[in-house]
């Protein structure tokens, strides 16, 4: 019987990559997107085991909804990626109540209301794999960026006061914070602005959607079965 995986904001950048990465290695894969509908639904029609569901990961009606679909249709529920986030870039005396909020809302909030609704699932069938999308800045922290490093700071301590908690039913929790990665995130970065970051980078690169999605799998292997409530970053060695 083959595993499913749900991955949430999975129609760009490093989602559709994890997305397509475990359809390619034979899992069953639910692709969970909010505004993204063409772009879910074309990476759907390249593979007959992607599934695309709609639903704003911070609504808790949407993410039982989502949830339920998942259980009815799949039956079991191996892995969580929670990938979905927005960023905001600008200073902090710049930034309203509610930018703050909504920042906290899609990427914090939201990763707290579909780990809920898994959970009861991966503790009744004894075990899943739950893996959240951090970011370099979660670790360090960037200037002009301060409301979206808290924010993936957030989703660290979450992970590892999880992992302490469901370890006991053999559920695993762990975080991938990427460093700069080629997405629409950074795509307003310029040419100089790459060269400088590559510069920075012992292994002189940027890294790609693939190396994340490939991180992802590992974690959610059987391979990573006594690893949890770590932090992993692929970057290259620009931070260490």
């Amino acid at each position: 019987m083959s595993k499913t995986v749900i991955v949430t904001g999975g129609s760009r950048g490093i989602g559709k990559a994890i997305a397509q990465k475990f359809a390619e290695e034979g899992y069953n894969v639910l692709l969970n997107y909010h505004k993204s509908e063409f772009s879910a639904v074309e990476t759907a029609k390249k593979y007959n085991n992607i599934d695309v569901f709609k639903a704003d990961i911070s609504s808790p009606k949407d993410v039982e909804a989502m949830i339920n679909y998942a259980k009815e249709k799949y039956k079991k529920i191996d892995v969580l990626i929670n990938n979905a986030g927005i960023s905001s870039t600008g200073l902090l005396q710049d930034l309203s109540l509610e930018e703050w909020n909504h920042l906290f809302e899609v990427n914090v909030t939201g990763t707290f209301l579909v780990t809920r609704e898994v959970l009861p699932h991966m503790i009744a069938q004894k075990g899943g794999k739950i893996i959240n999308i951090s970011s370099v800045w979660g670790l360090i922290g960037a200037s002009t960026e301060v409301a979206y490093s808290a924010t993936k700071a957030a989703i660290i301590g979450f992970t590892k006061a999880l992992a302490k908690e469901v370890g006991p039913s053999n559920i695993t929790v762990n975080s991938i914070a990427p460093g700069i990665v080629m997405t629409d995130m950074v795509s307003n970065l310029s040419v100089e602005e790459f060269d400088q970051i590559r510069n920075e980078i012992p292994l002189g690169q940027i890294g790609s959607t693939e190396d994340i999605a490939d991180a992802a799998f590992y974690l959610a292997s059987d391979s990573a079965n006594y690893i949890t409530g770590q932090v992993l970053s692929p970057n290259g060695g620009w931070v260490m």
